[in-house]
C-alpha cells in the first residue's frame, strides 16, 4: 500500500478512547499518526504500521480535491 501523509486510515485494533480512524501526520522509516477522535500522537515503525492497517478510509489527495 501506499500511504501520504494526510491519509485517513482505520486500524485493526481500536485506540482506548474508542476511535480506530488515524491521520498519517509523517511517512518514511517511522510513521507518526494521530487519533482523530482524541488527538494522541504516535510514532511506530514502518512494518508494524503497515501490519496494523486494516484500510485506507480517506486519501490526502481526495480530501484537497472536495476543499476546492
Amino acid at each position: 500500500m501506499n500511504f501520504s501523509v494526510g491519509d485517513i486510515v482505520q486500524m485493526k485494533k481500536t485506540h482506548p478512547c474508542g476511535g480506530n480512524t488515524w491521520e498519517v501526520l509523517r511517512t518514511g522509516i517511522d510513521f507518526r499518526i494521530k487519533c482523530t477522535t482524541c488527538g494522541h500522537m504516535v510514532m511506530l515503525p514502518r512494518t508494524k504500521f503497515e501490519k496494523s492497517v486494516k484500510k485506507i478510509v480517506e486519501k490526502a489527495d481526495e480530501k484537497n480535491e472536495n476543499k476546492i
